[in-house]
């Protein structure tokens, strides 16, 4: 055989090869299409209506010791099968006894209107009618399951159950909106429970695990669930929070608001050196005489005010960073009111006697608004910008950027806005026509006692998934000083004067030595003025006074009877 014809004899099997494979692969497409339609319709149909979600148990959030402050317990809903062969062998004669005992049980329809749901829902042949009017516990499913035909198991009773799991707050209220709410239905979550409010919504990427993916399957009238890829649960997130201090600072905070009748309050207590925040308590009124944790106003917008007195702190250091007063200067308050363009500045305590001449230390003791006013006008009337420029350079101006959501932004005027008037420097300078949240103000009483060093407010530590740290949280630097080291000192002995000699004499405590400072701010009536009555009443500071460990800030919004700081927000803390 010559050449030319074996090549032509190798094609020639070549291509009946390709010709026998291409037979073989449109007999087969023809066999999907047409032969086995039926089958993969089931097999579509079982995607769609027989494919199930396994729900992974959330991760705990925990306290700095390891206790649990939110965790995930299992519920139950109970459905029944109504056409597995077993339920149809004993409906007829068990049917009344279900229903008395479902209506007995949960005593929210009585038992003719169970049984009418349960003849309607057996005559169309309910493959997964549900029993249960709400979800129960453990406890109360193993009573369910021994009513009449779910007694007799999956396979002869019918019996599906179902698990979700509920969050629950083993320590009841405490910190529970900076720990946070579940709400079904947000974010993209139909199925389950999504992080709303708190640490619950600013972690949910990590707390909520993945959910599993299996299906339901019909075996001789009993329903199987078959898990084909595991959930994954959630990781836990381990707070700086501790239990003792925060029941201490609630419980505190409760009383008080009570005796003053006050809308809401917070306090919140911090770690100097590090920004850990060791209590956070946030309770607001829902009843004559009731307090609940309602909303976190210690970095939310509804509690971003006008600060008052405590501000007084920031504008005379701003003074003494410039070199333009010194703290044994001698201003006159006269008798405590003061005329400033065609607006008159009152005292506190004007038509009860004056202080009049008073040195700069004595001015931030007694808290004297006239004396504050006349000190920043006379230095920055002729160039207002220098003094709100350094307030931006303090760090106080931008908001701290916490892990939770909704903080407040502070508000700070400049000279050239519309809304600078020729009244803003000096009502300015003690604390009004300017706002800040409490934990923002809080945060730079802390630089104070930390000796300059503002550091950032944290609340969470470590997140760990089954015991291994997966990220990790620590102190973090927001200025390395807010002002200069004589600054600094001199504002520490401001502090101390107040509680040994000024507005916060009677906070002052035997068992450690405190530095700080009151606040009492007459609240906008939202018109542009100020309705008489309204106040808001706060102390910030520090402890022990010569070696500062914590810091801390109570606010106490529109207390009835007395409202200056030293005498509301002071006795609490003192008590903590």
């Amino acid at each position: 055989m010559n050449l030319r014809n074996i090549i032509v004899s190798r094609l020639a099997i070549i291509y009946f090869a390709l010709l026998l494979m291409s037979i073989l692969i449109i007999g087969k497409i023809v066999a999907v299409q047409n032969i086995r339609t039926d089958r993969w319709e089931q097999i579509a149909d079982n995607l769609t209506n027989y494919t199930v979600s396994f729900e992974p148990t959330r991760g705990n959030i925990c306290a700095d010791d390891g206790n649990v402050l939110a965790t995930s317990v299992p519920g139950y809903y109970i459905r029944i099968d109504l056409g597995a062969p077993g339920v149809k062998k004993v409906y007829a004669a068990q049917r009344d006894s279900l229903a008395l005992m479902l209506s007995s049980f949960f005593r929210n329809l009585p038992a003719k209107e169970y049984r009418r749901r349960l003849d309607l829902a057996y005559k169309q042949n309910e493959r997964g009618f549900m029993l249960t009017p709400r979800k129960i516990d453990y406890n109360e499913l193993q009573i369910v399951k021994k009513f009449p035909i779910l007694r007799r198991g999956s396979f002869g009773g019918g019996r599906i159950i179902v698990q979700e799991n509920k969050r629950v707050l083993p320590l009841g209220k405490l910190a529970a909106r900076t720990i946070g709410t579940l709400n079904k239905g947000v974010s993209n979550n139909p199925e389950g429970n999504a992080g709303n409010t708190g640490i619950e919504e600013a972690f949910e990427s990590y707390l909520k695990g993945e959910a599993g993916v299996g299906y339901r399957q019909n075996l001789s009238g009993r329903w199987v669930s078959r898990i084909e890829i595991e959930p994954k649960d959630g990781m836990d997130i381990h707070t700086t929070l501790n239990i003792r201090y925060q029941d201490i600072a609630e419980s505190a905070l409760e009383r008080q608001l009570k005796t003053s009748n006050a809308e809401w309050g917070t306090a919140v207590l911090m770690k100097v050196k590090t920004g850990e925040i060791k209590a956070i308590a946030n309770l607001g009124r829902v009843a004559p005489g009731r307090y609940e944790e309602v909303y976190n106003y210690a970095l939310g917008h509804a509690g971003c005010y006008e600060p008052g007195s405590t501000f007084k702190l920031i504008s005379l250091m701003v003074a003494l960073e410039h070199g333009l007063i010194d703290t044994s200067q001698v201003f006159d308050t006269g008798n405590g009111s003061w005329k400033y363009s065609d607006r008159t500045i009152y005292d506190s305590d004007y038509g009860r006697g004056s202080h009049g001449p008073m040195t700069v230390k004595q001015i931030f003791e007694k808290s004297s608004n006239v004396g504050v006013a006349k000190i920043i006008t006379s230095c920055y009337d002729e160039n207002p910008a220098k003094f709100v420029d350094e307030l931006h350079e303090m760090g106080i101006t931008k908001p701290l950027d916490l892990e939770l959501q909704g903080e407040g932004v502070p508000f700070f005027k400049y000279p050239g806005d519309k809304d600078w008037w020729g009244t803003t420097l000096a009502w300015m300078s003690y604390g009004y026509e300017s706002k800040m949240t409490p934990l923002q103000m809080l945060a730079f009483y802390n630089a104070v006692a930390n000796d300059g060093k503002m550091v950032k407010p944290y609340l969470i530590r470590e997140i760990i998934n089954k015991g291994d740290v997966v990220e990790r949280y620590g102190p973090e630097t927001l200025k390395h000083s807010i002002s200069s080291r004589s600054t600094i000192k001199k504002a520490q002995g401001m502090l101390e004067g107040v509680c040994d000699n000024g507005t916060g004499k009677m906070i002052q405590s035997k068992i450690v030595r405190i530095a700080g400072k009151t606040g009492t701010a007459q609240i906008s009536s939202g018109g542009g003025g100020y309705r008489k009555g309204l106040y808001l009443a706060s102390f910030v500071g520090y402890f022990p006074a010569d070696d500062p460990e914590f810091s801390m800030i109570v606010t106490i919004n529109k207390p009835q009877g007395a409202y200056y700081g030293g005498a509301v927000a002071g006795p609490v803390f003192k008590e903590v």
